[in-house]
């Protein structure tokens, strides 16, 4: 009886590796496609964690992804109606340079970005499509689905390039 169960248990690890490794390959090019080539490699930087990671735990929680999210949104709405416009969006913002590194900053100000991230369309982003953007890349990011990002997932590249 055992004898028969080994090449079973067996055949089961390693379907379960195999779909394991296809879910972390499969999101790492769902980053890729949902994200630029500019803006996942400015964000997924050391110094961009600890600008995000206000705590200073070494990880980066829900919470703290959407409360420097919120930030980053308020610094883009320049005129404070609630939207970016395209214009704004694009425009260099010296209050977003004061708690956001260059990088991510020069890879999340992009037309490609703004249009990925603007879903219904209407030449405008709102609160809820930026933050429904952004929790859907930390929950990309989340590969243990722990709700914290620790440096192992922050870090974490995709396996294919995007253009910026």
């Amino acid at each position: 009886m055992t004898q028969l169960l080994r090449p079973r248990l067996s055949m089961l690890v390693t379907v379960i590796g195999a779909a394991s490794l296809t879910a972390t390959l499969a999101s790492a090019d769902d980053m890729v496609s949902f994200a630029t080539g500019g803006y996942a490699r400015g964000l997924r930087t050391v110094p961009e964690m600890h600008k995000i990671d206000t705590d200073n735990d070494g990880t980066v929680s829900k919470e703290e992804w959407i409360a420097y999210q919120n930030k980053v949104f308020d610094a883009l709405d320049k005129n404070h109606e609630g939207t970016i416009d395209e214009k704004e969006f694009l425009a260099p913002s010296t209050e977003m340079a004061s708690f956001a590194t260059g990088g991510y900053a020069r890879g999340l100000q992009t037309k490609t970005m703004m249009h990925k991230i603007d879903t219904d369309g209407d030449g405008k982003i709102s609160r809820d499509e930026w933050i429904a953007y952004q929790t859907k890349v930390f929950d990309m990011m989340d590969t243990g689905k722990k709700g914290v990002l620790g440096p192992r997932e922050f870090l974490a590249r995709g396996t294919s390039s995007a253009g910026s």
